[in-house]
């Protein structure tokens, strides 16, 4: 096999690696992000049924609040009624005390249903603040550990592009160029093995003349195709 084109599989191989290094390392935003929305939507969740739990016990209050007014104007109808000597006011006045009477009997069922509904409120709260707690406790361990993958992968991305120089340093310089247009294009690889006088590249057959040049491994050969670079595989 020619130097030159053990040298691009070297190149080859290092490129490959950084792509793939790249790809994860652009993951690393997009994850951060979902754990994020996760960790936002819990909390969001625990904000909403602690609301609704605070509006729960601010009506529970009015209405407490609401009946203790009722009662103390039933206590003052009922001095005024021991006050007066009209029959037609005390009448009256037994008829409002009446009336906030059957008010207070309806606030106070009012305030048993909200009371039920405070107490399972209470729960939902109690709950949803143990998911939350649990969002963040998973949100904080994955958040480190893609802190630990990010840097390891930029640790790694370091040594390979610098590998990379290297290896470019030693190369003609119009090849290097060849290749990395070749890479740019296909995508996957500028330089493959003929295997059976088949690219494996673009999987095509090639002529009988770049087949025997391949096998010498004199010169730079490329697939009439394709264009990749070709080495002798396996026969």
């Amino acid at each position: 096999m020619l130097k030159e084109i053990e040298n691009l599989l070297v190149l080859q191989d290092r490129d490959q690696k950084i792509r793939t290094l790249d790809a994860e390392l652009k993951l690393s935003p997009q994850e951060r992000k979902e754990v994020e929305t996760r960790l936002s939507t819990a909390q969001a969740q625990f904000e909403q049924i602690r609301h609704e739990t605070q509006a729960i016990e601010i009506e529970r209050k009015k209405l407490e609040l609401d009946a203790d007014t009722k009662r103390a104007a039933i206590a003052r109808y009922k001095t005024q009624q021991m006050q007066t000597r009209k029959n037609e006011e005390f009448q009256a006045l037994a008829g409002e005390i009446g009336r906030f009477e059957k008010d207070i009997g309806t606030i106070e069922d009012e305030e048993i249903s909200l009371m039920e509904r405070a107490e399972a409120a209470k729960q939902l709260v109690a709950a949803a603040s143990n998911d939350l707690d649990t969002a963040k406790h998973l949100a904080a361990n994955r958040l480190r550990d893609l802190d630990a993958k990010t840097a390891a992968l930029e640790s790694r991305l370091s040594e390979l592009r610098s590998t990379r120089e290297s290896l470019v340093a030693t190369l003609d310089e119009d090849l290097c160029i060849r290749y990395e247009r070749l890479l740019k294009s296909k995508g996957d690889s500028a330089v493959v093995a003929l295997e059976h006088d088949v690219c494996t590249g673009c999987h095509m057959k090639v002529t009988t003349q770049t087949a025997v040049k391949a096998r010498g491994a004199k010169e730079i050969v490329c697939c009439e195709q394709c264009g990749r670079i070709l080495y002798e595989g396996e026969t």
